[in-house]
């Protein structure tokens, strides 16, 4: 066999490479339908939004108990705006459990930059938390969080 004829002669690949093309085709097309099949691509555009809060504690005076009761603001400074029925705020010490969709936060269904509520009995050093609910399926995320002053 004469060299030149070894170098020149290309039978061989055009099987080759149709055959790697195939396998990369069938690669990929079953990893696109198995993420649809298992749900995964509903998922990945349900994450929390991006918006900013800001929390303003206020000394309300002594409660009832003989604590300090504050009383907290929280607004909206900016960011994506966010339907008010996906929203709550929660606090861990004083059982604080508000939903802003009860409220005047968002009147016209959503929360948008300048929107603010006001709760009081908060108490000093209690973690108050604004808490996003997925509508697609119950999974919540802190979008913002704030302790009251001591």
């Amino acid at each position: 066999m004469q060299l030149k004829q070894l170098l020149t002669e290309d039978r061989a690949v055009s099987p080759v490479i149709g055959v790697i093309l195939m396998v990369a085709i069938t690669v990929i097309l079953a990893a696109v339908i198995g993420t649809f099949v298992l749900g995964l691509g509903d998922q990945v555009s349900d994450n929390a939004p991006q918006a900013s809060f800001s929390f303003d504690f206020n000394d309300g005076g002594d409660g009832f108990d003989g604590t300090s009761d504050d009383i907290v603001n929280i607004t909206h400074e900016g960011g994506e705006t966010i339907e008010n029925s996906t929203l709550s705020v929660s606090g861990d010490d004083s059982g604080l459990t508000y939903v802003p969709s009860d409220s005047n936060w968002g009147d016209d269904g959503v929360v948008s930059a300048g929107d603010r509520i006001s709760h009081s009995d908060v108490n000093s050093g209690e973690t108050i938390r604004v808490i996003w609910t997925n509508p697609n399926g119950g999974s919540t995320n802190t979008i913002a969080r704030a302790t009251a002053p001591q």
